[in-house]
């Protein structure tokens, strides 16, 4: 059996039947043609929890490369393969000026999670430049390309959240970013760093430093304190259904998502249910931000998935909003 603790931000320890690294999709195919079907595939581990030992093989995605598809005086088109480290495909785009996606810097992960999750930070989302999504068949082998309608993106959703979870193995993205969008800097945070460091017309290095600062400064480092960033989404509910919540929580936070839906603030949520910094065992919800459970050292999955239950459970009692995890309990 081998050791997965290095390889999921939790730090859990648990074992495997078998640890794989995949460098090609030639050898994933090659592996699939003699497999018993008893494996799963992993990225960075950082949306992941485990809750015991992963009786089959993991195959771990080290694909690489980043190839420029076309470029003019406005815009360029990439194609990243899957296993490139997200945040360090941020930095590249980052320091050749290529813009729209710095407001999502020092998210964890590989890229190849970046379509499944539809991960967004601070107004921007994958899905905004996104072109299109290749991947493997993991039944037949066959290879496929969606579009970006085809996937059916949604608030942390796509179509590889539903009905082709566990089926696929993304192989690359492809994304065009632009070389003369005015960066967004709608949050009040961004909007804050600006002003406290005198910049009134930011550019992509500016809200990359920004954002790397912002979420250093309340999000602890996986480095040092097992987690796997928010643990929660942050609910989005009919707007007749906020109005019961804003009857009893006048000072609920709340953003517009439609013209008939809200999304809820999930860390206000767990924070008013008294859990932000509070300790249970080797566990726990951060003192800095509510929504990310932490590992102090020692603890196991299945107790940090027992925290995760309580939470949702006193918020269903005080908002009557149930929570969704964010975070892939296997």
């Amino acid at each position: 059996m081998d050791k997965l603790k290095q390889y999921n931000t939790f730090g859990i320890d648990v074992s495997c039947r078998s640890l794989i690294e995949l460098h090609s999709v030639d050898q994933l195919t090659e592996y699939l043609q003699s497999t018993d079907g008893q494996f799963m595939i992993l990225g960075g581990g950082s949306n992941v929890l485990f809750t015991a030992d992963i009786e089959k093989d993991v195959l771990l995605n080290r694909t690489s490369g980043i190839d420029i598809i076309h470029e003019d005086e406005r815009s360029v088109q990439l194609r990243v393969a899957s296993g490139e480290n997200w945040h360090g495909f941020v930095s590249w785009c980052v320091e050749r000026d290529y813009r729209g996606i710095e407001n999502m810097a020092l998210i964890p992960g590989t890229v190849g999670a970046a379509p499944i999750q539809n991960i967004g930070a601070y107004g921007v989302e994958i899905k905004d430049v996104l072109d299109e999504v290749e991947y493997l068949d993991l039944s037949d082998r066959s290879l496929h390309i969606r579009s970006n309608n085809e996937c059916q993106f949604g608030y942390r959703n796509s179509v590889f959240k539903g009905e082709l979870k566990g089926k696929i193995f993304v192989i690359s993205i492809t994304i065009t970013l632009s070389k003369t969008s005015t960066p967004t800097v709608e949050y009040w945070a961004l909007k804050e760093y600006m002003q406290g460091h005198g910049i009134n017309e930011p550019g992509t290095k500016d809200v990359f430093d920004a954002v790397v600062y912002i979420r250093r400064s309340k999000l602890p480092d996986p480095a040092e304190l097992g987690n796997a960033g928010s643990f929660f989404k942050n609910p989005v509910i009919p707007n007749t259904q906020l109005e019961q919540v804003l009857e009893k929580h006048p000072e609920a936070k709340h953003f517009p998502v439609d013209d008939t839906h809200s999304k809820l603030a999930a860390g206000w949520m767990i924070e008013q249910c008294g859990w932000k910094g509070k300790r249970v065992g080797h566990t726990g919800s951060h003192a800095r931000q509510a929504l990310v459970l932490v590992n102090y050292g020692n603890a196991q999955g299945r107790q940090i998935a027992d925290l995760a239950r309580e939470i949702i459970a006193s918020c269903k009692s005080e908002f009557g909003v149930e929570l969704e995890p964010e975070v892939n309990i296997l």
